[in-house]
């Protein structure tokens, strides 16, 4: 790849990176003849991944074949198989929005990668979906990057740094009074304006800064997705613990992430409200970013695990972390399935 040459070069000097026993560059060389060989067997679906919990049950899928191959680069495992007849890469994140744009960017740097599908579970916003739903959206945005307002403006009131493009406040705000359970004073909190992210994509301007707030995910993709609707999905844990509704697959407008774990229902209602969200999460706004600035084909599947602070009792994601892992594991192997592929599975024995 054109620009893996540049990274290699870019991260070897990177000390972050290596172990002190690598510091000689042998190791490195090693694994940089891996990863040539490996591209030779290219392109790959790469497959994103929050945690553990949500790879375990896709290493142990029926469909997914592993090879022998891994590559361990910068902290994170590259691990090598086929779902039907595509090649993919998995690799797991670690949580959080830089996690998850720093391993996006490894991924797509160092391999020969054809699209990205990111999976795992999520929070619900959306009232008129349940636990173990499997949600896909169309659009994804990262909803923490703030300009947080002082005491006494309001929306009338030019943010700093405004009118130089830096901040807006076209996106809308939080007013944090409308929350406060002191009616008698202001709140000191006041408003919180929700900005869009700056982009630099691989075919623009270096330096010359795009915005975008609400990322598309691959139109084929999402077309490709749709057809899985019909698809059914485990209900149960086991013989005493069933959800009280049939999950399903649900096609959706919007989903949100910030390295941020909500359990609020206050903030779960106004986040919905103002945005028509429905998944709420950690990572996937990152990867969508990344992959938008990479122009890399990409789509996100969250299975629902809790309400996001919604629910009458405690956390529901305690109880439906492994169902929701696995049904959004189910749907990831049933999309990759029906991506046309030209790729002919071959052997990694060589490798």
């Amino acid at each position: 790849m054109k620009t893996l040459n540049f990274f290699i070069s870019l991260v070897s000097f990177l000390p972050i990176v290596w172990l002190p026993q690598e510091a000689d560059g042998k190791v490195f060389g090693e694994t940089k003849k891996l990863i040539d060989k490996a591209n030779k067997n290219g392109p790959y679906i790469g497959i994103v991944i929050p945690n553990l919990f949500e790879m375990n049950p896709l290493l142990n899928y029926p469909e997914y074949k592993s090879t022998a191959l891994i590559i361990d680069v910068g902290g994170r495992r590259f691990r090598f198989g086929s779902v039907g007849k595509k090649h993919v890469v998995l690799v797991m994140t670690g949580l959080g929005m830089l996690n998850a744009g720093v391993t996006t960017q490894l991924l797509l740097s160092l391999f020969d990668i054809e699209g990205v599908v990111h999976y795992g579970i999520a929070g619900n916003a959306n009232p008129s979906l349940n636990i173990g739903d499997v949600v896909i959206s169309k659009y994804w945005a990262h909803s923490a990057l703030w300009s947080w307002q002082r005491y006494g403006n309001g929306p009338e009131d030019t943010l700093p740094l405004e009118d130089g493009g830096d901040y807006t406040r076209d996106i809308g705000y939080l007013n944090i009074a409308n929350y406060s359970t002191d009616f008698v004073s202001d709140n000191l909190l006041n408003n919180i304006w929700y900005q869009p992210e700056e982009i630099f994509p691989v075919d623009g301007t270096p330096e010359e800064r795009q915005h975008a707030f609400w990322v598309p995910v691959d139109s084929v993709y999402f077309s490709l997705a749709k057809t899985l609707e019909s698809l059914t999905l485990d209900g149960c844990l086991n013989a005493t613990t069933c959800l009280s509704t049939p999950p399903k697959v649900s096609i959706v407008e919007r989903g949100t992430s910030a390295s941020i774990y909500l359990d609020n229902a206050a903030y779960r209602s106004f986040i919905y409200d103002k945005f028509n969200v429905s998944p709420v999460e950690m990572e996937s706004a990152a990867v969508a970013l990344i992959s938008y600035q990479q122009r890399v084909p990409f789509i996100v599947i969250r299975a629902l695990s809790d309400l996001a602070g919604g629910g009458e009792h405690s956390n529901e994601a305690d109880t439906f972390i492994t169902l929701a892992a696995n049904n959004s594991v189910k749907v990831t192997v049933e999309f990759i399935k029906l991506i046309s592929s030209p790729n002919k599975i071959t052997s990694f024995a060589s490798i």
